[in-house]
């Protein structure tokens, strides 16, 4: 598994992880489970630096050749 997602990437992912924990706990419901989802998916993805969509499209946002 190789990096694609970038540094400023990361920072953007963990800021909309921290956003959609803030408006999970808010907000509950549907909604609420809905946005637990991308908070997870968001702060894995920024923590491992893969995104496993970013691979499909052959995205790559971390400056490195591979």
């Amino acid at each position: 598994m190789t990096t694609n997602v970038g540094t400023v990437d990361r920072v953007i992912r963990l800021v909309v992880a921290v956003l959609a924990v803030i408006g999970a706990l808010s907000i509950g419901g549907g909604l609420g489970i809905v946005l637990w989802i991308v908070a997870a998916l968001m702060a894995v993805t920024a923590a491992v630096g893969f995104c496993p969509p970013y691979r499909l499209l052959g995205i790559n946002t971390c400056g490195v050749r591979r």
